[in-house]
């Protein structure tokens, strides 16, 4: 089994410290998401050996198709994961799209579905649709997409949302752009079963975790489909424990408690069944944040989404990822405060590890890091 690993693109801002917000609440950082920013951070994990960069989608954040397409020239042969959400734009359009960024990046767009959890920041774009209703459409949207990928001949869908009569793409894409989608509440599943080609859900302990792929293999099973499955997951890796968890403890100290306090609020007041859960892995306290051994949900409490982090020694943070990988999980996205530094701390760090039990093999013609780099050596960032 070959594990892929995939980083994160930050295009909200970056910093030594955990920024607060996100998910449906604005937050920005002390390192502007520039362009020349983010080709730094494309750059260090196309180095490292990552396979491809998450980008976020929200009115939080820069539109993720142009941001991550003005990136394809500068890099090489890192992929771009694009967060989109299905309904604030057409399924033709959005299948058309997939096509063009295929055509022009020569095959490195993967596609992460986001059906969207905050219904204040769904109506700023127009969407009036419930939560159950976004799920019936974000299926119905899948449904049309994926036809006119494979299909030569006009297609017509008459859906409860969504409706296209004649709709039939001039250039396909090639490859077709997998597929990541995730989802915790009893309608996400169903959605994912039958038309993801990755499951994802974000860092909870192994047992949570377990229970929630069982379900989603199910669902699978029952439509006569085998799905990959992925995690999201911060890291804070070092060369030793102790060296690690300070670093945790000073990301923790330089949190306001206002911050915690008022994003907290604003979460407690989202729709999402993976938020939710994400809160109660640490209920707004600061005082039990290991909640399974190396999993730290420090920043969940200032950040929506992903609100864990893997927090310890290189070893000890590539034992832990081995042990979701026996759950089934292949796909693994990571990110880390600053994420240009922490790219090369993981890399450099845990990725050799894996490499040396045969669980990791850098992409082909992935550029080599180079030796002596500036984070090789140092113990904090």
């Amino acid at each position: 089994m070959s594990l892929s690993f995939h980083w994160f693109l930050p295009t909200y801002g970056d910093s030594r410290g955990l920024m607060a917000g996100g998910h449906g609440t604005s937050m920005s950082g002390d390192r502007p998401a520039s362009l020349r920013y983010l080709n730094q951070i494309a750059g260090a994990a196309e180095e490292n050996g990552f396979e491809a960069v998450l980008t976020p989608t929200g009115a939080w954040c820069e539109d993720a198709w142009l941001a991550t397409a003005m990136l394809v020239e500068t890099t090489e042969t890192l992929k771009f994961l694009v967060a989109f959400r299905p309904g604030l734009v057409s399924p033709t359009l959005a299948a058309q799209m997939a096509g063009t960024y295929q055509r022009h990046s020569r095959g490195r767009l993967l596609l992460n579905v986001v059906t969207g959890g905050e219904p204040h920041e769904q109506q700023a774009f127009g969407d009036f649709l419930d939560k159950e209703q976004r799920y019936e459409r974000t299926g119905e949207f899948l449904h049309i997409v994926r036809e006119l990928w494979e299909s030569r001949e006009p297609i017509s869908f008459e859906g409860t949302h969504l409706q296209v009569r004649g709709a039939l793409l001039n250039n396909h894409p090639d490859p077709v752009p997998p597929v990541f989608f995730g989802g915790s509440s009893a309608a996400a599943g169903p959605v994912a079963a039958q038309y993801a080609d990755t499951y994802l859900t974000w860092g909870e302990p192994l047992v949570a975790v377990g229970k929630k792929l069982e379900w989603i293999r199910g669902l699978a099973a029952e439509r006569h489909r085998t799905l990959d499955y992925g995690i999201r997951l911060h890291v804070i890796t070092r060369d030793t424990s102790e060296a690690a968890w300070a670093e945790a403890d000073r990301l923790l100290q330089g949190i306001d408690p206002a911050d915690i306090e008022r994003v907290q609020s604003n979460l407690a007041k989202s729709e999402s069944e993976g938020q939710r859960r994400m809160l109660e892995l640490h209920g707004g306290r600061t005082d039990r944040l290991e909640i399974a051994p190396n999993l730290w949900a420090g920043v969940g409490l200032v950040r929506g989404g992903a609100g864990t982090a893997l927090v310890g020694s290189h070893e000890e943070v590539a034992e832990r990822l081995i042990e979701y990988s026996r759950l089934g999980l292949t796909h693994f996205i990571l990110s880390g405060y600053p994420h240009v530094e922490e790219a090369y701390w993981f890399g450099e760090g845990v990725l050799p590890i894996l490499e040396k039990k045969g669980l990791w093999r850098r992409p082909v013609d992935r550029p080599v890091a180079a030796t002596g780099t500036p984070f090789a050596t140092a113990s904090t960032s």
